[in-house]
């Protein structure tokens, strides 16, 4: 018996019931890997020290880049497999599972080999300093050995969603995170591997759960599943995948040069505590981010498949309660960061100059955030039925044509506290023009659904 029934099901069940089928072990999954994210900072932090946080926070754009890579075969592959299963092209949905196995494997082991010949040069131009390119190299030499699978378990895990199966890809993120808290303590304060035992820690985690997604898709009943004579790359799926996910690529690839230039925008004005500050500061907005992301993974194959079927209306409703759930969220974080800043940043450190550095610049990040979750929303809404121009557009206004002027110009007026205040404003006029790009959306949907009666 197949799992047809898991797909097909998208297109006539009740919105609402979907989406809280879907995104809810999302939203748990991410809020586990931010969760995972932040006591691992906790855990160097208390455990090794401040400069190790501020090493940890230089290895953000290496992580930003490498998730572009993943994000570009995970999100551009599921999509095109909630598409293709919303068209009944079961044939060519199993195309792309292949596909992305081999695409993981051939991205994973270039993006690895180049990153560590070029290691120090490379975290150097991150904002390194003598005092912390020695934590920095420790965590990104194993990341980068593991790297492989990194890749591999974030692809997997999107195509599970995508095939109809949110909890079981919930399972795979849970997993990774109880065994990387599990075994980060041990290996930071027991075998004293420092900040390394940290990276070593995620890697052993990522390796577990993959071995678990594979067993799963090699299950010949499942209507997605690894078989012989899907893994040679098909060219027009390749490059479907790169369209797709060029949003989300261009979205972390971008995230990866707004890093750089604050890191070395804080370094500058601010020293080397500032980057551990804005390192915390990361974490905590992390935690709403990646929230926010799981609503719109359970929105994503729900969008694809009403959008491959011509559903337009089922198009519309899952995205209103997308926004509606976002809001939510990223309005409890705005009252977090403006009332409880301290209490939030002590749990990573007791250094006070680190303390109100990041208390600080948490209050100022947060500020508009009411409004970021609609903006989030609607950039992967874009993307997920597929229109990659407009969803690389938006992804793009928030970090190149706003944060990156603002980063440039401000703080030559107002030193360190223009490097913070750069993101809200950002913020604020990138959701005015994902506004204007919705509502027009929207009209579209309407005159198809006049078309289509």
């Amino acid at each position: 018996m197949t799992k047809k029934g898991n797909a097909t099901e998208l297109g006539t069940q009740p919105i609402g019931k979907l989406l809280m089928q879907y995104a809810i072990p999302a939203i748990i999954a991410m809020t586990a890997t931010s969760l995972y994210n932040m006591v691992d900072s906790i855990f160097i932090g208390q455990g090794v020290g401040p400069m190790a946080i501020s090493g940890l926070a230089i290895t953000f754009p290496f992580m930003n880049l490498g998730a572009a890579f993943g994000a570009m075969v995970g999100v551009g592959a599921s999509t095109l497999i909630s598409v293709k299963l919303g068209q009944r092209d079961y044939s060519m949905a199993q195309m792309v599972l292949g596909n992305v196995v081999t695409l993981n494997v051939i991205i994973g082991v270039v993006f690895s080999i180049v990153s560590l010949l070029f290691l120090d040069p490379i975290l150097y131009f991150f904002g390194a300093s003598p005092d912390t390119i020695g934590y920095a190299r420790d965590f990104m030499q194993v990341i980068l050995l593991g790297n492989i699978f990194t890749h591999m378990y974030l692809g997997l895990n999107a195509v599970l969603r995508a095939a109809g199966h949110p909890q079981k890809a919930m399972y795979a993120t849970i997993n990774t995170v109880i065994i990387n808290i599990i075994l980060a303590p041990i290996f930071i304060y027991v075998f004293k591997w420092g900040i390394r035992g940290a990276a070593i820690a995620t890697v052993i985690a990522q390796i577990v759960s993959l071995v678990w997604q594979f067993k799963i898709l090699t299950n010949q009943n499942e209507l997605l599943h690894l078989k012989k004579g899907i893994y040679s790359l098909q060219n027009k799926i390749v490059k479907n995948i790169i369209a797709i996910g060029l949003s989300p690529f261009c979205m972390n690839v971008a995230s990866c040069f707004i890093v750089i230039f604050i890191n070395k925008g804080l370094k500058e004005y601010d020293g080397d505590l500032a980057i551990g500050a804005y390192g915390i500061v990361n974490r905590l907005v992390f935690i709403c981010v990646m929230i926010v992301m799981g609503i719109t993974q359970g929105m994503q194959p729900i969008a694809g498949y009403n959008y491959g079927a011509q559903q337009y209306q089922r198009v519309n409703t899952v995205l209103k309660l997308a926004i509606i759930g976002a809001t939510i969220m990223t309005t409890l974080t705005f009252l977090i960061g403006e009332f409880v800043p301290e209490l939030a940043v002590r749990l990573f450190t007791t250094d006070e100059g680190l303390i109100s550095r990041a208390a600080e610049g948490f209050r100022i990040v947060v500020l508009v955030f009411p409004i970021v979750g609609f903006q989030m929303v609607t950039s992967n809404f874009f993307q997920s039925i597929g229109m990659a121009n407009k969803a690389i557009f938006l992804s793009l206004t928030r970090q190149l044509l706003f944060l990156l002027p603002c980063l440039i110009i401000l703080p030559t007026f107002l030193g360190a506290s223009g490097i913070w205040w750069s993101m809200p404003i950002s913020d604020a006029v990138a959701s005015a023009v994902a506004a204007v790009m919705l509502y027009k959306q929207f009209q579209s949907f309407k005159r198809q659904e006049l078309i289509n009666q």
